[in-house]
């Protein structure tokens, strides 16, 4: 059955129990990394992915909380031996700077490492990222500090959509990027009119959408309550609203009706 796991849920400022935000795409063929932060290797253990069955990796944005852990991922895996190919996919911005971090540490040097090939999408909406056994992907600009995707994700066997804000203010794209989703996994760092939205917005975008579910996500941790954003996310939407927390498994299934997702 396939399953989203949500690897980190905190926003800029992670603490002792969240991770900056990042999640993982499980289906019976692939597994995709979205987003790359903390320690790779080790979430996907706890999250039950070999290093080996990694095989596709989706960066929204180049900022530190989204591709840090690149580098980390790269040198561990080879570290331990992976030899199947990586897919890597992101806007020309992104990977550019993600391509030049990898240079700075000279990984042309790492001999034996493995094949991985960079996929530039175009900052158009409704791009087609990937499309496998799995998973049917797209990817459309939201509006954020510097050029950041959104992403929408079809999981084939069960006809379940959910949408991935990412980092952005309320806009548009996201309302279409979500419309008619089962479920929207918004960010909710707070109403910052250049670069962020609040519990309270990304209810409203879940409203506009049509989106039959809300989880919050990018919230803040450091020395703050958690406690209010559902309540706050809940004024401006009727559906059910949850707070995404670390390690967190959200089945793909249609009408999962008030069944919480597993810890």
């Amino acid at each position: 059955m396939p399953s989203l796991v949500i690897l980190g849920s905190a926003n800029a400022v992670p603490d002792a129990e969240h991770e900056n935000s990042h999640m993982l795409l499980k289906g019976s063929h692939s597994a995709v990394l979205i987003d790359c932060v903390g320690r790779p290797l080790v979430s996907l253990k706890r999250a039950g992915v070999a290093v080996e069955a990694l095989t596709d990796m989706i960066l929204t944005h180049f900022h530190p909380d989204h591709v840090a852990g690149v580098p980390n991922l790269m040198m561990a895996s080879w570290l331990v031996g992976r030899t199947s190919p990586l897919r890597i996919y992101g806007l020309h911005h992104c990977l550019e700077r993600v391509e030049d971090l990898m240079t700075a540490f000279h990984w042309d040097e790492w001999t034996g490492f493995f094949p991985v090939a960079f996929h530039h999408l175009p900052e158009r909406e409704g791009i087609l990222v990937l499309d496998n056994e799995d998973f049917n992907i797209t990817a459309s600009p939201v509006r954020h500090y510097v050029p950041t995707v959104g992403l929408r994700v079809l999981a084939k066997k069960t006809g379940f959509v959910f949408a991935y804000s990412s980092d952005t203010v309320p806009c548009p794209e996201t309302v279409r990027l979500a419309y008619g989703a089962d479920l929207l996994i918004h960010e909710s760092s707070g109403d910052e009119p250049l670069g962020h939205s609040s519990a309270a917005q990304a209810g409203a975008i879940a409203a506009e959408s049509g989106a039959k579910e809300l989880g919050l996500i990018h919230y803040p941790v450091w020395n703050k309550g958690t406690d209010h954003l559902v309540e706050e996310a809940r004024t401006a939407f009727d559906g059910r609203v949850f707070l995404c927390e670390d390690f967190m498994e959200i089945a793909l299934i249609p009408d999962r009706g008030k069944a919480a997702p597993e810890r």
